[in-house]
């Protein structure tokens, strides 16, 4: 922890940095991935502060859209795509994933409730040849696939995808690695950017 809080410490010396930002925000990506912590979308993309609006969710899941039951991700998503007017959502996903990795191994998960709850509700099981590879890459990128989808069922982003306002993007990245691969249409594989 010190080592962050010495950072933190200097981080705001360079005033002359940051003083736009208080104007507003106006990014042009939506970036939804997972929480873990090997995933940095700044880092993976180079972004400077007001350039990406993060959506982090437990293996980034887009839960399906409910009116009558408001989530926090249906929140962050409409105001991203209405109030924002982003341009482009991404939705990345990465290896060595533990919730797409728990989903396909069927682990017990009474231990953490909240997680299994989530994972249940949100996730249907990603399609897996090898549910013993660590690095759990076809479920993984079959799971971005489905978030993909789920995303066109909120209004706004279908509303935006109608009007050519809006373009869905389907990443996966390798934490071993660095690479970075974007869901092809034309071919449905996953390919370098």
């Amino acid at each position: 922890m010190q080592p962050l809080i010495d950072n933190a410490r200097t981080f705001g010396q360079r005033p002359e940095e940051f003083a736009g930002l208080a104007e507003g925000q106006s990014p042009e990506v939506l970036f939804i991935t997972c929480a873990d912590s090997r995933v940095v979308p700044a880092l993976i993309t180079g972004a400077r502060p007001g350039q990406l609006f993060e959506l982090r969710t437990a293996g980034n899941i887009v839960p399906p859209y409910a009116s009558e039951y408001p989530t926090s991700e249906a929140a962050t998503i409409e105001y991203a795509v209405e109030v924002l007017g982003v341009q482009h959502i991404v939705v990345c996903g990465h290896s060595h994933c533990g919730a797409v990795g728990a989903v396909v191994r069927g682990d017990d998960l009474n231990a953490v409730p909240a997680v299994r709850d989530w994972l249940a509700h949100a996730a249907r099981e990603p399609k897996c040849s090898d549910p013993a590879d660590p690095t759990v890459s076809e479920a993984v990128q079959h799971h971005v696939l489905t978030q993909l989808l789920r995303l066109r069922s909120y209004p706004c982003v279908e509303k935006r995808l109608q009007a050519d306002r809006l373009r869905l993007h389907g990443w996966y990245y390798e934490v071993h690695t660095g690479a970075v691969r974007e869901h092809r249409g034309e071919t449905d594989t996953f390919e370098a950017l």
